[in-house]
């Protein structure tokens, strides 16, 4: 989804080149590479759970220990990026998330296939904020919020697609196959990353035009000076909009992971649908907030502030009236079947989903000079430990209570905290102040 070609500010009959959302396009087929191999275990569960005998508790750990180390270098990748920049690190990491999906494929036991998903972590750790820095550089601001959802909606058009699809080759090929094919289109992502990515200063085939208009735009420069050093981490640690960020992050990332790791086991479990419809069943909320995410999150956001809406009140509303809607998790722990589950997942997903794009985009609008990467990784590691507290917490509690109510119940308090976080917090989203 590209919009229509823009005009030149200065000279209307000029059209701007649309090189940059060739740029979207590629980091959206990252993103969609990265969620098929998190979708990937939750698909395979059974058989995993047949071939190695885990537990829910078990398959909790299992599903988390990505986050693991994914949580841990959030912060070393963001310094990495601001150091290094986005195509070597995005080179380096890429090469080592194929390599853990190969290994998952060939584990001969569970202790194997947590070395694998800790690599996995390792690997895909630098990729939201590469990807928002990687934004900052090419993207005006009227056209951040659309370019970002374009990557950020691949991962909701992964388990769309992903878990049926991974379902089926489960179903003929077995979980060892679903695994080598992850690391199959991996290397697919790295040949494509190696070949295209650029940042513009560095992009022999930008033209003059369209690098105009991007810097004309907004777009973050490119100081490499700065970039040796940045904003200093403690300096970031203690912005109130930061932690405002990372808090209402936080409590989407815990209901995104409580559905994206547990939603085939709650309704094959709570609704009894098997497991080849759960995922067939599943793939329309993913839908949903695929569509949310990219009309709603990106390009409505987009259109209103090109048209002269105030940036800050659009921005706000999309952001705190999605996460609302987000509290339709509490509507899932009370659905007495599986059509009005799925209507109560697919409002929280399409109501998070258009929020999430806002969100992602804040870093480059509010982040000192070449410091979005730190600015992100602070981000995302907020957003990983809850992605690694989710699928624990949901399975010590289903195990207890031999139920998902308190599982949602648990996502929905959450997510009030982290509405408070938006609006107390990060505020009016103005830039944080240069370090002196």
């Amino acid at each position: 989804m590209t919009p229509a070609q823009q005009v030149h500010p200065a000279n209307p009959l000029l059209k701007i080149p649309r090189r940059r959302w060739g740029i979207a396009l590629l980091l959206g087929f990252g993103v969609l590479v990265n969620y098929f191999d998190r979708v990937n275990l939750s698909v395979s569960r059974d058989s995993l759970q047949d071939a190695f005998g885990i537990s829910a508790v078990m398959f909790g750990y299992l599903s988390s220990a990505y986050n693991w180390t994914y949580a841990l270098l959030q912060l070393p990748s963001g310094l990495l990026l601001d150091r290094f920049g986005v195509r070597r690190v995005g080179i380096a990491s890429t090469i080592i998330w194929s390599v853990a999906w190969f290994a998952g494929a060939i584990s001969g036991g569970i202790g194997a296939l947590f070395a694998s998903r800790l690599l996995l972590g390792i690997g895909e750790a630098p990729t939201f904020p590469a990807y928002a820095k990687a934004t900052g550089y090419w993207f005006p601001n009227d056209e951040r919020s659309l370019a970002t959802a374009m990557f950020d909606s691949a991962a909701k058009f992964s388990a769309a697609i992903g878990i049926p699809v991974l379902g089926l080759v489960l179903v003929h090929f077995g979980w060892r196959w679903n695994f080598a094919a992850t690391g199959l289109i991996s290397v697919v992502f790295f040949v494509l990353f190696n070949a295209y990515y650029r940042n513009p200063s560095e992009d022999k085939l930008l033209s003059s035009t369209e690098r105009e208009y991007i810097a004309r735009g907004g777009a973050q420069p490119e100081d490499r000076a700065r970039a040796a050093k940045g904003a200093p981490l403690a300096y970031l640690l203690q912005q109130r909009r930061v932690w405002g960020l990372a808090l209402g992050f936080a409590s989407y990332n815990y209901s995104f992971y409580l559905l994206l790791t547990w939603l085939p086991s709650y309704l094959s479990t709570v609704h009894h649908v098997d497991l080849l419809h759960s995922a067939l069943y599943t793939s329309v909320p993913w839908l949903i907030a695929t569509a949310m995410d990219l009309v709603i999150g990106g390009w409505l956001v987009d259109a209103l502030i090109q048209r002269g809406w105030n940036p800050v009140r659009v921005r706000q509303v999309v952001l705190i009236g999605g996460t609302a809607l987000g509290l339709g998790v509490l509507g899932a722990a009370n659905a007495n079947g599986a059509a009005s589950a799925l209507f109560w997942i697919s409002v929280a997903l399409g109501g998070l989903s258009a929020a999430f794009p806002l969100g992602l985009s804040i870093p480059s609008l509010i982040a000192p000079k070449e410091s979005v990467g730190t600015v992100g990784g602070i981000l995302n590691f907020c957003n990983q430990l809850s992605g690694i507290a989710a699928p624990i917490v949901t399975g010590y509690v289903v195990q207890a209570t031999h139920s998902f109510f308190w599982a949602f119940a648990v996502a929905g308090i959450f997510l009030l905290i982290g509405i408070a976080g938006y609006i107390f917090l990060l505020g009016s989203m103005e830039p944080v102040p240069e370090p002196a």
